[in-house]
């Protein structure tokens, strides 16, 4: 399930909408609004997006996580508009049969979301400048340590997927 919306995220729903009796784990990502981004207090957010392609693209990304990993059920909602300190921007719920499979899922979902879907982010800081990001492109940010740069221990416990049936 994907989802573009301009309103509060139902975080509860989402979760439940991919909870099933096969999957031994849930795993919820929320992205959400913080105060200071590279030093520089934020005041808010404000996503838009070009509707029809992000989800057109969204629709693409649950296909090829499907094909990607062994997923039970996913779900991706991501807001537009104005958004304040706190809220929530985008919520990934993916079930599998085992946790660090979910965990690998949910972070390759994000990650590749932000690469792939045309969703635009305007930061307002509380200096009252506006600085556009676009999907694709390198942000200020990633030269602080870009996502591929962190350990990825999910994807290194899938590679060593025990015998027990880990949960």
């Amino acid at each position: 399930m994907i989802s573009l919306t301009d309103q509060d995220i139902d975080i509860a729903g989402l979760t439940d909408l991919v909870r099933h009796d096969s999957a031994g784990a849930v795993v919820v990502f929320l992205g959400t609004v913080r105060e200071f981004t590279r030093g520089v207090q934020t005041k808010s957010l404000e996503y838009t997006a070009y509707a029809e392609m992000a989800r057109v693209s969204l629709q693409q990304l649950e296909a090829e996580a499907r094909q990607r990993f062994p997923i039970i059920e996913v779900g991706i909602i991501h807001r537009t508009g104005a958004l304040s300190l706190g809220d929530v921007s985008v919520a990934i719920a993916v079930s599998t049969p085992h946790r660090a499979e979910a965990f690998a899922a949910g972070q390759w979902i994000i990650d590749t979301l932000k690469i792939r879907v045309p969703i635009w982010k305007k930061e307002h800081y509380s200096d009252g400048r506006e600085e556009w990001q676009h999907p694709g492109l390198p942000s200020p940010t990633e030269s602080l340590g870009a996502p591929s740069e962190i350990p990825n221990f999910a994807a290194d416990r899938i590679a060593a997927k025990d015998s027990a049936g880990d949960q």
